[in-house]
């Protein structure tokens, strides 16, 4: 993605979320946080959207991901597992959406 589509779809993540906070809304948005590089913001929307949906795959695989980056080695492991036992394919997207470890 182009800065400008990152930025066109933050917009879009916030729109929604103005009409009604989902965990999929935060979940998008946090991917977007994360391809702008804005680490902390994207932890803090995939924990905004865990609250909403504790077993949102994406959210808990994210989340796991950051944990680990951050220093939470064991937290970051657990949220990964947890993901994987939700959706057994969550790395594999999540690596298409260029999320790695």
């Amino acid at each position: 993605m182009l800065g400008r589509e990152l930025d066109q779809a933050e917009d879009d993540c916030d729109k929604s979320l103005r009409l009604r906070k989902t965990a999929d809304a935060y979940d998008s948005r946090a991917l977007v946080d994360w391809k702008q590089g804005d680490l902390a913001k994207a932890r803090s929307d995939y924990e905004a959207a865990l609250k909403l949906d504790p077993k949102l795959a994406g959210s808990l695989y994210g989340r796991g991901l950051l944990k680990v980056r951050q220093g939470d080695k064991a937290g970051g492991t657990a949220d990964i597992a947890a993901a994987k036992a939700i959706d057994s394919r969550i790395a594999h997207r999540a690596e298409q959406w260029g999320l790695k470890p």
